[in-house]
C-alpha cells in the first residue's frame, strides 16, 4: 500500500480527517475554560446581580459557551471532522437529551399537580400544638 493510499485510508491527512491538535489550541481552550469558569464563580460568590434568576441565566449561558469551547478545542469537533458525522451525532444526542429532560419535567409536574391530594386549609395552617388533642 502506498503512502497516499495509507493516508487516505487512515483519514488523518485528508479533508475528512480530524483537526490536528496544537499546543496553542490547547492553551487557548484552557484559558477560555478558566475565564468561563471564573466569571460565573465571581457572579455567584460576589452577589454582583441581585436577582438570582438573572444570575442563573447568565451562568447557564456561560456553561453552554464552555461546552462549545470544550468540543472545539479539546474534542476537535467541527463540520469537517469525520465528514460531518461527529456534528450530526452531537446534534442527535442533544435532541435526545432535551426530549428526555423536557419529558421528565413534564411528567413530574403533572404527577405533582394531579396525583397529590389537596391539603385541607385548617390542617395546613394549624400549629402542631392544636393537633395534639386529636
Amino acid at each position: 500500500m502506498s503512502h497516499d493510499a495509507h493516508a487516505a485510508h487512515d483519514g488523518h491527512h485528508g479533508e475528512g480527517g480530524a483537526a490536528h491538535a496544537t499546543r496553542k489550541g490547547y492553551v487557548t481552550g484552557f484559558l477560555l475554560s478558566v475565564v468561563l469558569t471564573a466569571i460565573p464563580f465571581g457572579l455567584v460568590m460576589g452577589g454582583v446581580i441581585a436577582d438570582p434568576r438573572v444570575t442563573a441565566g447568565i451562568v447557564m449561558a456561560l456553561a453552554i459557551v464552555q461546552i462549545v469551547v470544550h468540543m472545539v478545542y479539546f474534542l476537535h469537533m467541527d463540520t469537517k471532522s469525520e465528514g460531518g458525522w461527529t456534528l450530526m451525532a452531537l446534534i442527535f444526542t442533544a435532541v435526545i437529551v432535551v426530549i428526555t429532560i423536557a419529558g421528565s419535567l413534564w411528567v413530574m409536574v403533572n404527577m405533582n399537580r394531579y396525583m397529590m391530594p389537596p391539603m385541607p386549609p385548617a390542617a395546613a395552617s394549624a400549629p402542631m400544638s392544636d393537633m395534639s388533642g386529636m
